[in-house]
C-alpha cells in the first residue's frame, strides 16, 4: 500500500499534460508539467487530508482516467503493449478536475493553497505554488491550453462544485 500520494499526483498530472499538451518545445513541456503537477498536489492534498484518507485510497484505488477521457475525447485505441497506459488507472478523476478549477480561476487558487497552509507544518507554504498561483507570461504561454477556461471547462466543471464546497466557510483540514 503506498503511503503518500505520490502515484496519483504522478498519474493525474500526466493526464493533465497529455490532454492540453504545452507547445514550444522542451522548455514549455517542463514548464507545462511543473503547473499541472502543482495544482494537481494542491487538489490532492485537498481531497485526502488525512493519513486515514491516503491509505483507504491506497487500498481502493484512485479510479483511473476513462470518464476524463470520454469527456475530453482522449480515448483512443489501445497500445500495443498492454502495460503502456497501466499508468492511467492511478489518474483521479477528482483531483483532475479539482487541478483544472486551479488552473483556470484564480479566484480558487489562492484560498485552495491557504486552506493547505493551515493544514499544518507539513501541508506546503504558498511559495511552493508560486507557478500555479503567480504564474509569469512565459508559464502562461507554456500551460495556453491547460489554462484556457473554455477548453478546460468539461474537466472543471465534473467536480467543481466539490471544491467550492470543500473550500468553504467550516472546512477546515484535519492534518
Amino acid at each position: 500500500m503506498h503511503t503518500d500520494l505520490s502515484p496519483v499526483i504522478a498519474a493525474t498530472a500526466q493526464w493533465l499534460t497529455r490532454a492540453y499538451p504545452a507547445s514550444g518545445g522542451a522548455l514549455s513541456d517542463a514548464l507545462c508539467e511543473v503547473q499541472a503537477r502543482q495544482a494537481v498536489t494542491v487538489a490532492a492534498r485537498l481531497r485526502y487530508p488525512t493519513p486515514m484518507d491516503v491509505a483507504l485510497l491506497g487500498v481502493t484505488g484512485p479510479g483511473g482516467s476513462a470518464r476524463l477521457d470520454r469527456t475530453t475525447g482522449a480515448g483512443g485505441a489501445a497500445s500495443a503493449d498492454p502495460d503502456a497506459d497501466v499508468w492511467r488507472t492511478w489518474v483521479d478523476e477528482v483531483v483532475a478536475s479539482w487541478a483544472a478549477c486551479l488552473l483556470t480561476d484564480p479566484a480558487l487558487a489562492g484560498p485552495a493553497v491557504a486552506a493547505l497552509a493551515d493544514g499544518g507544518p507539513s501541508a506546503g507554504k504558498p511559495a511552493e505554488f508560486r507557478r500555479l498561483l503567480a504564474p509569469d507570461a512565459t508559464d502562461r504561454r507554456a500551460a495556453a491550453l491547460l489554462r484556457h477556461p473554455d477548453l478546460v471547462a468539461p474537466v472543471a466543471a465534473l467536480h467543481h462544485a466539490g471544491l467550492v464546497a470543500r473550500l468553504g466557510p467550516g472546512q477546515a483540514l484535519v492534518a
